[in-house]
């Protein structure tokens, strides 16, 4: 089944779908060039897919895309970066330490 990851920017968090059904969500807070991440949830019945995975990529490729310093304070998406190390470069360096990264 074919996923979709979009930007709800009014909800503040970034949605992924799976057949027009949202099934999990990344909880931002922006301000000026920085996002931070706060909370990463995929409903139980999706789990196990690959779905957060997918999720936090998109998320932090679009603050790429954007030019944005993230802060992940959620675990999920710092877990992310951690196995991910092509991202730790988005978080400042003088915030890395604070994140464990």
């Amino acid at each position: 089944m074919e996923s979709l990851v979009a930007d709800n920017p009014d909800q503040s968090r970034f949605e992924i779908f799976e057949a027009e059904e949202m099934v999990g969500f990344a909880q931002y807070h922006r301000f000026k060039d920085e996002i931070a991440f706060i909370h990463t949830e995929i409903d139980p019945r999706f789990e196990g897919r690959g779905l957060a995975g997918k999720l936090a990529r998109a998320a932090l490729d679009s603050a790429r895309e954007q030019g944005l310093a993230v802060l992940p304070f959620c675990p999920y998406i710092r877990g992310s970066i951690t196995k991910h190390p092509e991202y730790v470069d988005l978080v400042p360096e003088g915030q890395r330490a604070r994140f464990g990264l």
